[in-house]
């Protein structure tokens, strides 16, 4: 099964980026940083992530937003601060429609979610680093199979450990 590993906002963090990164660097198809890793872009922390540019990253070569092809699945990449994620899924939606993206994932609330909209799933990692919805720093791993569109997502603690109550399936084969 296609697997993509999602995390956002560690802020300064370099060994736990590197732990994760070498942890699921035999199980994953795709690294993805959603955004404020407050690092160089060519940090070797860094190095094999797709990564869009979050409000506290300050590289002139970064960019915004990033959109990644995965096995079949498009990912939208974007740290949400300028799709005004805090109030609202609708601008995110509206981008990964227009990208021609299945996943749109993002930042900057540091907060856990992932919900269907339309055909889209809007998902955010939570914080690596700073949660604000959970005492537990995590980052998610998506799964799905090469010929379907369910998805799944895992969301784990950054030491590791699957958060077993976390685990949600996605159908995006329909709008409902």
């Amino acid at each position: 099964m296609p697997k993509a590993l999602i995390i956002s906002d560690s802020h300064g963090l370099t060994e736990e980026l590197q732990e994760v990164k070498d942890r699921h660097s035999q199980e994953v198809d795709a690294f993805i940083h959603c955004g404020d890793s407050e690092l160089a872009t060519d940090a070797s922390e860094l190095e094999g992530f797709h990564y869009a540019k979050g409000n506290c990253d300050f590289e002139e070569d970064m960019e915004n937003e990033q959109i990644v092809d995965v096995k079949g699945v498009r990912f939208l990449v974007a740290h949400g601060h300028l799709l005004q994620v805090k109030q609202s899924l609708m601008p995110i939606y509206y981008r990964a429609e227009e990208a021609g993206a299945d996943v749109a994932c993002f930042g900057h609330s540091h907060t856990i979610g992932a919900e269907k909209v339309g055909d889209k799933l809007i998902m955010n990692p939570g914080s690596s680093r700073l949660p604000r919805d959970r005492s537990e720093p995590t980052y998610a791993i998506i799964e799905w199979e090469d010929s379907s569109k369910e998805i799944t997502v895992t969301y784990y603690h950054m030491d590791g450990n699957k958060l077993e109550d976390l685990e949600v399936q996605f159908d995006l084969s329909s709008r409902n």
